[in-house]
């Protein structure tokens, strides 16, 4: 067995270990412990006021230089590609495809990013909309400007992206001019570590632009200020707790939250069985529940169907599902590997009880039959069709996000605007699709389920080759919902730099400002 790794945190521009007993990480196939952690003893005030003394060097730099470095860090990153890659199948149960899906997700930000600064160029803010004339005389106007903000930003991260989740918040605030604290989750802390320690080690980075804590951040975030900036990816209840903080609130930290989703997909009525329209659909629902064992945040979670196609999608389901190996992630042809942790099969397995109430499994449900993984061994689930004929009344469905590699299927008749009240249901979600080729319905839909939404897609043979799914996080798009969804929004190009900058109006003389904002 291969020898059990000491994480350590990376603060006050050092790697420093815990004082507690550490806390063990499992590999999700074989259960072995692989790593350990503790974070006892650090002083978490400390360290935030070290990364905000980061922040000087970071603000000095141009756009273009930020890009650069951002450019260079992805291009750190990708000369250890494969042992990131494996990494994240030991750690984090991935196949290799899921893990290309993470760890290339988190160097094509980067280099998204990278490409922003080298267009915003030799400037250190930035101009935010148009001159205005503020009086009658045209000499008096007023101009917003976004400024980087003096703090600190925490980036408190999700188990299933270790890697594209702590990059794509990384990029941004960088880009910003904003000094970072990575805290990962825990359970799958291996893999960001890996890559934190490439950062330092590469020497491309300001003294104090980037911390790490590799485990739980004790009062860290009890100590921050009105200029950090706190980016939260994980539950609602724990975003709920984070916001109602005494200082987030007193100081008014600028706090964002990317939290639950109940995603939809819609089969328009339009579609015919083994139409391309009808392809894309099915391929990219099994796609969204079978990538990464269906531990996404943008997964679809709820299908809606015409009656007329029900037992049709549930067969096809079905069938390209059972087609498809479950089991050890290192083996040859398997598909879907486990989940992360044993605490998620529990509350998948608990989720799938509770939807029972008011729908049938009609495939999975069960560990399944495995390849390579001897038995009882690992955190598995087949992938799992369930059916609510009933919609209105199928509650759980719409409540319940079972993070895993489940979905429910459900039929819907001619009334659109009830369809649009159904997928409502779920208090706001992250991204929806749609997949039809008729105007009306797609016009219909996107203005019923728009205000539930951050993202929607929308899917006919004229994309069928080149769609990447909804589950695909585009850094030029914003990702984020309302409601449940967590009510923020990160990256969508420019507009992400915004959350980690100030927007401040200044106004006066014409000349003046204009050569001093706009030159």
């Amino acid at each position: 067995m291969a020898a059990i790794k000491q994480l350590q945190s990376f603060v006050g521009g050092k790697w420093v270990s815990g004082s507690g007993t550490p806390r063990p990480l499992y590999n999700p196939t074989t259960e072995e412990v692989i790593a350990e952690t503790s974070t006892d003893g650090i002083d978490f005030q400390a360290a935030l006021e070290y990364a905000r003394s980061g922040g000087a060097a970071l603000r000095e730099m141009t756009f273009e230089q930020r890009g650069e470095m951002l450019g260079a860090l992805a291009k750190a990153w990708h000369a250890h590609r494969d042992d990131l890659l494996q990494l994240s199948t030991d750690s984090g149960g991935n196949t290799r495809s899921d893990a290309k899906f993470d760890v290339d997700g988190a160097t094509g930000t980067l280099a998204f990013y990278a490409s922003l600064g080298k267009k915003l160029g030799a400037r250190t803010f930035l101009a935010d909309g148009e001159m205005v004339q503020l009086t009658r005389a045209p000499r008096y106007v007023g101009q917003h400007i976004l400024v980087p903000r003096l703090g600190a930003a925490v980036h408190i991260n999700a188990f299933n992206f270790p890697a594209w989740g702590m990059g794509e918040k990384l990029a941004v605030s960088f880009l910003a001019g904003m000094p970072v604290i990575v805290k990962p989750a825990t359970s799958t802390a291996p893999l960001a570590a890996a890559m934190v320690e490439i950062a330092v080690d590469s020497g491309l980075l300001p003294a104090g632009a980037l911390s790490f804590i590799a485990g739980p951040c004790g009062d860290l975030v009890d100590h921050m200020g009105f200029q950090d900036v706190l980016a939260f990816t994980g539950s609602a209840d724990t975003g709920t707790l984070l916001r109602s903080k005494e200082n987030i609130i007193r100081n008014s930290v600028r706090v964002n939250v990317e939290a639950d989703s109940l995603n939809s997909a819609v089969l328009g009525p339009d579609a015919e069985h083994q139409s391309e329209t009808y392809d894309m659909f099915l391929r990219e629902v099994i796609k969204d529940m079978t990538q990464k064992a269906g531990q996404k945040c943008t997964a679809i979670r709820r299908i809606f169907v015409p009656e007329a196609l029900l037992d049709t999608v549930l067969e096809d389901l079905g069938e390209q599902l059972g087609a498809m190996k479950t089991g050890n992630p290192n083996s040859k042809g398997v598909r879907i590997g486990p989940l992360s942790t044993a605490s998620q099969l529990r509350d998948a397995l608990a989720g799938i009880e509770k939807l029972k109430s008011c729908a049938e499994v009609v495939h999975g449900g069960e560990r399944g039959e495995l390849v390579d993984v001897p038995d009882g061994q690992g955190y598995f689930l087949s992938p799992t069709v369930l059916c609510a004929r009933e919609p209105g009344t199928a509650d759980a469905v719409h409540a319940l996000e079972v993070f895993g590699p489940v979905a429910t299927v459900m039929p819907y008749g001619d009334d659109v605007d009830e369809l649009c009240s159904w997928i409502g249901r779920s208090e706001g979600g992250l991204v929806s699709s749609i997949y039809s080729d008729k105007k009306g319905f797609v016009q219909k839909m996107i203005m019923g389920i728009a205000p539930y939404h951050g993202r929607l897609t929308v899917g006919n043979e004229r994309v069928a080759e080149h769609s990447p799914g909804p589950g695909s996080v585009l850094p030029s798009l914003v990702h984020g919902g309302p409601g449940r969804a967590g009510g923020g929004e990160e990256l969508g190009g420019l507009r992400g730099l915004s959350l980690y900058m100030q927007r401040t109006a200044v106004q006066g003389s014409k000349p003046l400002l204009a050569k001093l904002l706009l030159d």
